[in-house]
């Protein structure tokens, strides 16, 4: 029990230093060709597990990748859903912003993009309300589970004092992050725990297949109702020596028993659709360019590689 909260106090630290690091700061993006990232239709950004839209209404959860896509002339939204919850309770805060923004603007359909958790939203999306979506894109999705949300249900069983502390530790954070990015949603630690299980994904998957591999570690259809599938994910953990998070990362490591993954997600849950590359020198917070644009010094860059997605878009016509 002590050490599950040395390690929750560890988390809180590190995102309480990446909150108050990331104030002021911005990416910048080079200049580029007008009209590169300018898609048919609108990107709808979907943040993952304790993320945000932006936080003090200056601080990306997409960082850098938010602007580097409207600098090549994409029109982008980032949505806020509950920091925790299932995907169904996600989804619908989804589609029900996608109604508005089509209400508002007159959009026939939307890009979605998900990171982490937020793949698992937009792939409910798509298959409640296909008519709203041109395109799932997803980075960071444990799409078969994750080894860390595993770990964690059998270190604090139910009904146990470690679930109970865990539990209301992971709500005040969800609500501290609601709070600081001016939302109001409802939390549910223990819905969002069994969701990304192994098990949780299980029964997510067999009701919304479309898009799923074919093999344990393969591509899924690239095209399924209409709508195109890609994934993308990382295979690097400890990646920046100043980026106080890889710390937090590299502990969830421990839990895949030494197969590749990004500190959360293992290489193959991350396929979904077509792969377009499963082994970016990434951890799990890199893949939206946190913290601070911090990564290994040889690794891609995250905006480039969202903007490379959003030209691929643009040349299927979406």
């Amino acid at each position: 029990m002590r050490s599950l909260r040395l390690a929750l106090q560890a988390m809180l630290i590190t995102l309480f230093i990446s909150f108050a690091a990331s104030v002021g700061a911005r990416t910048t993006t080079a200049a580029s060709s007008s009209g590169y990232t300018q898609t048919r239709y609108p990107i709808v950004l979907v943040h993952g597990l304790f993320g945000f839209d932006q936080l003090f209404g200056t601080i990306d959860y997409f960082y850098g990748i938010t602007d580097g896509l409207r600098s090549g002339g994409a029109t982008v939204y980032a949505v806020e859903l509950s920091q925790l919850g299932n995907d169904v309770t996600r989804g619908n805060q989804l589609i029900a912003q996608l109604e508005n923004l089509q209400a508002v603007y007159g959009y026939s359909k939307f890009n979605l993009i998900g990171h982490s958790q937020g793949g698992l939203d937009v792939r409910y999306a798509a298959a409640v309300r296909p008519d709203l979506v041109a395109s799932v894109s997803t980075f960071g999705t444990p799409h078969t589970g994750s080894a860390v949300a595993d770990g964690i249900a059998t270190l604090a069983p139910p009904g146990s004092a470690q679930r109970a502390l865990a539990v209301a530790f992971a709500t005040a954070l969800g609500n501290l992050i609601d709070t600081f990015s001016g939302g109001n949603n409802p939390q549910n630690a223990l819905d969002a725990l069994s969701q990304l299980t192994t098990s949780g994904t299980a029964q997510f998957n067999a009701q919304f297949p479309a898009g799923m591999p074919t093999s344990s570690c393969g591509s899924g259809a690239a095209v399924v109702n209409g709508i195109r599938y890609y994934s993308s994910g990382g295979t690097s953990v400890l990646t920046n020596v100043l980026d106080p998070s890889d710390l937090l990362l590299g502990a969830g490591s421990l839990f895949f028993s030494g197969s590749a993954n990004d500190g959360l997600v293992g290489q193959c849950s991350s396929h979904w659709g077509t792969v377009i590359r499963d082994n970016y020198d990434w951890n799990h917070l890199d893949e939206v360019n946190q913290l601070l644009g911090l990564r290994g010094v040889f690794s891609s860059d995250p905006v480039a590689v969202y903007r490379d997605q959003a030209n691929r878009l643009k040349g299927l016509g979406l």
